[in-house]
């Protein structure tokens, strides 16, 4: 539908107030009796050369003395096994040591790292992954001496393959150095 001269005119003043394209549909149709789609009326805006108005910035109602307040840094990006340790449980824990320098195995096969703290679980990362939907994949030994395979999938979720004992499930304090050596290692690796 095509406006007329004083309806275009109207539709000047509404944006020279500051009303934004929804307003203006809002209005054509309370008004004019004019509907329009949303995408008809920035075509209109643009065909009258108008230009709409950026809303004011909202005030901080937390000024103190004409200062604005100060704003809270935002959140650290999350890698996968920081959601991995929030799933099981573990996210409340102290912050994973100084990354150590990887040992490369004399095979080539294996970065072998020794555990940064007294847990007694060591984590090996194979140099090639071999498993279908894994990212990464190697060997864990934990503190008892239990061994085990683990794959890290798609999603970033850590588990495990086969373990040299048959339903084996780790202490929790093993666990949770698991998932930190685990978190470590990966991510000296660029994971």
């Amino acid at each position: 539908m095509v406006l007329s001269e004083e309806q275009k005119k109207v539709v000047a003043t509404w944006v020279a107030a500051g009303d934004n394209l929804s307003a203006i549909q809002r209005k054509l149709i309370a008004e004019f009796k004019v509907s329009m789609t949303y995408m008809d009326v920035r075509f209109l805006v643009d065909d009258l050369n108008l230009q709409l108005k950026d809303p004011p910035p909202k005030a901080d109602t937390n000024l103190k003395g004409g200062a604005p307040a100060p704003r809270d840094e935002p959140a650290a990006k999350k890698g996968f096994f920081d959601k991995a340790k929030e799933k099981l449980g573990l996210g409340k824990e102290a912050p994973p040591p100084e990354a150590e320098d990887e040992d490369l195995a004399s095979d080539g096969e294996l970065d072998e790292l020794e555990p940064a703290g007294s847990s007694g679980v060591s984590v090996t990362v194979d140099k090639v992954t071999l498993i279908p939907g894994a990212v990464a994949s190697g060997t864990v030994r934990f503190g008892d001496g239990v061994t085990g395979k683990w794959v890290v999938d798609n999603y970033g979720r850590p588990g495990f393959t086969e373990m040299s004992k048959a339903d084996y499930r780790p202490t929790p304090a093993d666990a949770q150095s698991f998932v930190r050596e685990l978190s470590r290692v990966l991510q000296q690796r660029g994971y």
